[in-house]
């Protein structure tokens, strides 16, 4: 694959990205996972379960949010969580392939680090809909939309880890990088 120009990437532009993608995900730890949080007695939120979860935990969670919380669920946290999956696929992919050809690297096994923002975005995505499947649903969801979903949550937390290890890892060539020049 060649390398991306700079006039493709902006370094900028990535930048205005990041900013929207971090505020999105700031309004929702701060202020609509705790909104509807304070509807379910402190249990967390399934969107916030890295290890998943079972259907007796998804049927508790919905019966403590009650009525009330399970429309906030719907009405506040989920469309955030609707638009920050592809903030933070478009603005960490970017920012990759940025660093990635700022290096002359973006070859190999490293255009594959550039995607893995892709798979958790689409993970979330699905993970969003399970949930409010099983919101609409409920009290009727069913052990396998619980499954399916709490997979799909499963696989967004694993790529997230695995994405922010390889991103490290570019950061740190990088910066190597960039202070041998300086030498």
């Amino acid at each position: 694959m060649s390398q991306p120009t700079n006039k493709t990437i902006s370094g900028k532009g990535i930048l205005l990205l990041f900013v929207g993608n971090n505020i999105v995900y700031a309004i929702m730890l701060l202020v609509t996972i705790p909104q509807v949080m304070a509807f379910a007695d402190g249990m967390k939120l399934l969107d916030v379960l890295p290890f998943g979860y079972e259907a007796q935990y998804v049927q508790l969670l919905f019966e403590k949010l009650g009525e009330e919380g399970r429309h906030a669920y719907l009405t506040r946290q989920l469309p955030l969580d609707m638009i920050y999956p592809a903030l933070f696929a478009i603005s960490y992919s970017l920012i990759t392939v940025y660093l990635l050809s700022k290096m002359g690297k973006f070859q190999g096994w490293a255009v594959n680090v550039a995607f893995i923002p892709v798979v958790v975005g689409l993970a979330d995505y699905a993970e969003n809909a399970g949930i409010i499947t099983m919101l609409l649903k409920y009290p009727n969801q069913t052990s396998m939309m619980v499954e399916l979903t709490s997979t799909f949550s499963v696989v967004k937390a694993m790529s997230t880890t695995v994405f922010f290890v390889c991103l490290m890892v570019v950061l740190i060539a990088y910066a190597i990088l960039y202070f041998k020049s300086k030498r």
